[in-house]
């Protein structure tokens, strides 16, 4: 039966699929996964790796999202990919997507599956979700991203500084996703919010893979060491 299904492959660990997940990937005929330019390798597709069988030769598709700001590229590329996931359906295909973390969660799927939701609402379409980077982190770290009342700020990459600082003073523990280049900026923001220097200060950076690095100190000593510098890793800090 032809449909799609969007997967959500967890942190990078594929012990931390969900069994549901595992066999949709083995079912599938096309595997559809982000990567962000042609030559660049699909870190979702990498997740899943081991459980493709190749004697079944299922199809494998790598859709491009360029890394760019601007909105009318954007609006293009995911019209265009969501084209393609369609074409592969309607041609009678059970397809899959694989995206990093959740489909729900900051993932190119959400605009795919809007797009197709408005083009093909007869299409059967379904989710997958997968476990997010913070509750993986939260687990290897051993502190609880939230308690109690506590409040919780979930950060995009490329954040404007003056608005975290707002939201700062207002949460326990935050957490900024993705881009580690930019994480040592939030120190002083943090601090002039009024995070104390004891604060909860980790770091993670290519979480669930043999390359995977954990730092965990303190805000007040957060400059005494090297921070993230790959696009996917997480931060969280928290009060104490």
């Amino acid at each position: 039966m032809s449909r799609l299904v969007g997967i959500g492959v967890g942190p990078g660990d594929p012990e931390l699929l969900t069994v549901k997940a595992a066999k949709a990937i083995g079912s599938a005929d096309v595997i559809m996964c982000p990567a962000s330019a042609e030559d660049r390798p699909s870190i979702a597709l990498s997740c899943v790796s081991s459980l493709i069988d190749e004697s079944k030769r299922q199809k494998i598709v790598k859709l491009i999202f360029p890394m760019t700001k601007d909105r009318d590229v954007l609006e293009d590329t995911w019209r265009r990919n969501a084209q393609l996931m369609a074409e592969e359906v309607l041609s009678g295909k059970n397809v899959i997507y694989l995206t990093v973390g959740d489909p729900y969660l900051y993932s190119t799927w959400i605009y795919m599956h809007r797009h197709l939701r408005e083009q093909y609402p007869e299409m059967d379409i379904s989710v997958i979700p997968g476990i997010v980077s913070m509750f993986a982190f939260a687990s290897k770290i051993g502190v609880s991203i939230a308690e109690g009342a506590e409040k919780v700020a979930i950060i995009p990459s490329c954040y404007d500084l003056s608005s975290v600082k707002e939201i700062a003073k207002n949460s326990e523990s935050m957490v900024f996703l993705k881009d580690g280049r930019y994480f040592d900026q939030v120190i002083d923001v943090l601090k002039e919010a009024g995070f104390p220097d004891n604060s909860v200060f980790a770091i993670g950076q290519d979480l669930g893979t043999k390359n995977e690095i954990i730092r965990k100190t303190t805000l007040g000593d957060a400059n005494n060491g090297t921070l993230a510098s790959k696009y996917f890793s997480i931060l969280v800090v928290k009060r104490v």
